[in-house]
């Protein structure tokens, strides 16, 4: 990621006006969202909104999280550089550059082959090789390349899907929103001696988790 590119100052301002100026506070967190390139990940037709304080379409129904939220969530998992991450919901593939830049290794999961691929090419074209695309059913996890030190959910959950839990380490911290179409609360749990400890963050709004352990697809009709 070593172009020069015309945004570097809109991501700037995206740093220092929507998160230093609010709750973001992890020099690590605002230095990789300062570095990422957002507008790569977001359809040509928005790119002159790509670093607004809002989320965006990139088709299928699905968006990219506000710049607020996307720092937030990746706050909250508290990475220090070497941790296996995995996502569920890759999205546009922004989530997961943002990880790859601040952990060792991110495996990330999306149901939907066109935004897969999507993704895989920008992340590709971007050189973050330690991030590796899977396409299928995220709220079954991914249990070959367990257990994980962190996940992130980045789609509203029902409930806390069971192979999820099952495959963070002690000590590993799981955040996602869960709720259904009038709102959801976005949440932290951290596996401790076998127990779950949950907080409770912020009210949110999410695209549904859809698969075995979420929602299923005619739901997601539902969502706003």
């Amino acid at each position: 990621m070593t172009e020069v590119d015309e945004y570097a100052e809109a991501r700037r301002r995206m740093v220092s006006e929507q998160l230093s100026s609010r709750d973001i506070l992890s020099p690590r967190v605002l230095e990789a969202m300062r570095q990422v390139p957002r507008h790569r990940f977001v359809p040509e037709d928005e790119r002159d909104l790509a670093y607004a304080d809002a989320p965006l379409p990139i088709g299928h129904r699905q968006t990219i999280s506000q710049p607020y939220i996307v720092a937030l969530m990746t706050q909250l998992l508290d990475l220090q550089g070497d941790e296996r991450v995995l996502e569920i919901g890759t999205g546009s593939g922004y989530q997961a550059a943002i990880l790859a830049v601040l952990a060792g290794q991110v495996y990330s999961v999306e149901r939907l082959s066109e935004l897969c691929q999507r993704a895989r090419a920008v992340l590709s074209d971007l050189g973050l090789g330690n991030v590796t695309l899977v396409e299928g059913d995220g709220t079954q996890g991914l249990p070959e390349h367990a257990p994980y030190q962190a996940i992130i959910v980045t789609a509203a959950a029902p409930g806390i899907p069971e192979p999820l839990k099952e495959q963070l380490v002690e000590g590993g911290r799981l955040v996602l929103p869960v709720g259904g179409r009038g709102g959801q609360m976005l949440e932290r749990w951290r596996r401790r001696g076998g127990r779950f400890d949950r907080e409770q963050i912020a009210p949110v709004a999410f695209v549904p988790l859809i698969g075995q352990h979420g929602w299923s697809s005619e739901i997601s009709s539902f969502f706003g």
